[in-house]
């Protein structure tokens, strides 16, 4: 099966598998595992931070990121196709009392700086005070844009104008790097937190970093117990995202090109509309208006491929380390095949 539905499918690599198994461990809600502090110290300079807090997932990091942030009634700002507006359970609203309101997202990623000015709420007793700016790079639904560090330090430089703070969710932070030939922590030196996924295109099998200073890092620590994250022997999961972090990122470029030359591909075809100059990363978003997607996707998956369905008539294809450049070529004839049948 050539599936590429997501890069959280991926298989831990054998060298993820040996560390796991080999894992130095202790109980981490008593801050005694040594692999987890390992990984926590190894993210947080990776990340240009001080202080890091190892989490099971990507959302509980972004929501425990906004906890700290945040109290009951407070509101933040964020892009109207962020995933933590469309694919979180609405969790900083229902666990933290946080009101989200949602700017339009441009087709990079970015939302424009005037908006983000005007949606600040000035002192009114009808009005949720804003605190926080809620970023997201790579992101996900804007074709997996990356956000470059001049938009950084615009959105840093209207914050500090109104004291507020900035959380970036970046799920796929290395992505952005590699794309934009930067180091990550050039990416995250204007925010206040971060949060990255080991489990997105890194191959780790489960866990997200939260990293920001140490002030921050003690509350997110109390926040996460909260929500019911505390974990005991991680270092076992932890040994995997060292692995992931220190030998997975470099070929994440791989996953760039094939991208491309899918998109490339898909272009020529009747019936497909993709646009190739948006693709920068790992995702690809395309429509087929023409035909049934349930049976196209049925059609596919008959052909031992899988792709995602995001909406009537949107696709979404996602490329990883389990996909090679030979793989994709069998993706492009098997979708020429069954489009010259329709």
């Amino acid at each position: 099966m050539i599936d590429l539905r997501s890069d959280t499918l991926t298989q831990p690599t054998q060298s993820m598998r040996d560390a796991m198994a080999n894992a130095e461990v202790g109980d981490d809600v008593f801050q005694e595992d040594p692999t987890v502090q390992k990984l926590e110290t190894l993210s947080a300079e990776k990340m240009g931070k001080e202080a890091a807090l190892f989490v099971p997932s990507g959302s509980m990091g972004n929501l425990i990121s906004v906890l700290s942030h945040c109290g009951r009634g407070d509101e933040i700002l964020l892009g109207d196709r962020c995933h933590i507006s469309i694919y979180e359970v609405g969790g900083v609203a229902a666990l933290g009392g946080v009101h989200p309101r949602p700017l339009p997202n441009n087709d990079d990623g970015t939302i424009s700086i005037d908006l983000l000015e005007k949606g600040i709420r000035h002192s009114d007793i009808h009005c949720p005070p804003t605190r926080l700016i809620c970023l997201e790079n790579t992101h996900n639904f804007c074709q997996g844009s990356p956000i470059t560090p001049e938009y950084m330090t615009e959105v840093r430089e209207m914050a500090n104008k109104f004291g507020l703070k900035i959380h970036l969710d970046g799920a796929r932070i290395f992505n952005a790097a590699v794309a934009l030939g930067v180091p990550v922590a050039k990416l995250t030196e204007k925010v206040d937190s971060v949060m990255f996924c080991l489990s997105k295109g890194l191959s780790a099998p489960v866990g997200s970093l939260v990293c920001g200073s140490s002030e921050f890092i003690d509350k997110a620590r109390k926040a996460r117990k909260m929500v019911g994250g505390g974990m005991r022997q991680a270092g076992h999961i932890a040994a995997a995202g060292l692995i992931a972090i220190t030998e997975l990122v470099d070929r994440l470029q791989e996953d760039h090109d094939n991208a491309k030359f899918l998109a490339s591909q898909l272009s020529k075809m009747d019936g497909i509309d993709v646009d190739i100059a948006r693709i920068k990363t790992n995702i690809i978003f395309f429509k087929m208006t023409e035909i049934d997607g349930q049976n196209f996707l049925n059609q596919l998956e008959n052909n031992q491929i899988k792709i995602l369905m995001t909406g009537a008539g949107v696709f979404r294809a996602v490329l990883h380390r389990e996909v090679s450049k030979q793989q994709v070529t069998t993706v492009v004839e098997t979708f020429q095949s069954i489009l010259s049948k329709q």
